[in-house]
């Protein structure tokens, strides 16, 4: 998910960056309305319905030769079934989240996912962390821990988030395609997986999309367009922006998800949440610090 530093920010690279981080942000709203619907079926329509719009906006900006190219390409194809699995795991988590009444773990699996990309790269990369970094990923594993002490139960869906994402953005960087192509060579590998579950659904007579009521239908229907736009937009942004002010933006979605499960869906912000949260908060500071340090440097370095 991380972009090549920049120069500049572009207007554009803006707009699409903001963009996508509030739709992201307001996801959850639009999951809870099929909190009924089993996780499961969510994620096979989300696959599904995602192809058309994927498919669309390749076909429209002229990219369709680069995905014949990565389905003739064993690799590439490995790398996307691999990338593909991850994805899949983390949409069925966020999923299921967001219906049990997990949002806040929803939010706090998004805060600490860029500070376990940092992790990653340090691990399996070897690179090499600066003071801040150190600070705020040890801040944030102290923040987990405090929060699994005080509450009594380890926060599974926030690390399972964490981890089905990090790991996603870590190989995403290997697959030798384009973020809107591999995006649907992605959902056009789950695309069986996700019609046969669809099938099994239907054929037990529990399907909810236009049998139910034609308000599930839509909302099932409509999975794509939440779960297609903003990647694409996310892509576009990306290529317009600084690293630095991608690492400062992507804190709109947590935010709002961590607003919307406390102040909409009136979920408990206890004792563990008032110790780990503002924990985690500071160590994003210390995060978003060292960015613009590093940033700063960088330009430093280019005019002299």
């Amino acid at each position: 998910m991380a972009a090549p530093e920049r120069n500049d920010d572009s207007a554009a690279g803006f707009g699409f960056a903001v963009s996508a981080y509030f739709l992201w942000g307001f996801l959850p709203l639009y999951m809870k309305a099929l909190a009924h619907v089993p996780p499961v079926e969510v994620v096979a329509h989300r696959v599904i319905w995602s192809i058309p719009v994927a498919g669309a906006i390749l076909w429209a900006t002229g990219r369709t030769g680069d995905l014949r190219h990565a389905l003739a390409s064993p690799r590439t194809m490995a790398m996307a079934a691999l990338t593909a699995a991850f994805v899949s795991v983390n949409w069925g988590v966020y999923v299921w989240a967001i219906g049990a009444g997990y949002a806040l773990d929803a939010a706090l699996g998004y805060y600490i996912n860029p500070l376990f990309s940092v992790f990653l790269g340090a691990v399996l990369l070897r690179e090499r962390l600066s003071g801040l970094q150190i600070a705020a990923i040890a801040l944030a594993a102290l923040a987990v821990a405090v929060l699994t002490f005080e509450s009594g139960r380890v926060p599974v869906a926030a690390l399972a988030l964490t981890f089905s994402w990090g790991g996603y953005a870590y190989f995403k960087k290997s697959l030798p395609i384009g973020p809107n192509q591999g995006f649907l060579l992605e959902v056009l590998i789950l695309s069986p997986a996700a019609l046969a579950i669809i099938a099994l659904i239907v054929s037990r007579g529990e399907s909810h999309f236009f049998v139910t009521g034609a308000a599930d239908g839509w909302l099932l229907l409509g999975t794509g367009l939440v779960t297609a736009v903003p990647l694409i937009l996310y892509a576009y942004g990306a290529k317009g922006l600084r690293l630095s002010t991608i690492g400062i933006l992507q804190y709109i979605a947590p935010t709002m998800i961590f607003l919307t499960a406390v102040f909409v869906f009136g979920e408990e912000f206890g004792r563990a949440e008032r110790i780990a949260f503002p924990m985690i908060w500071t160590a994003l500071v210390l995060y978003t610090a060292s960015l613009v340090l590093a940033a700063r440097r960088a330009r430093s370095s280019r005019e002299g």
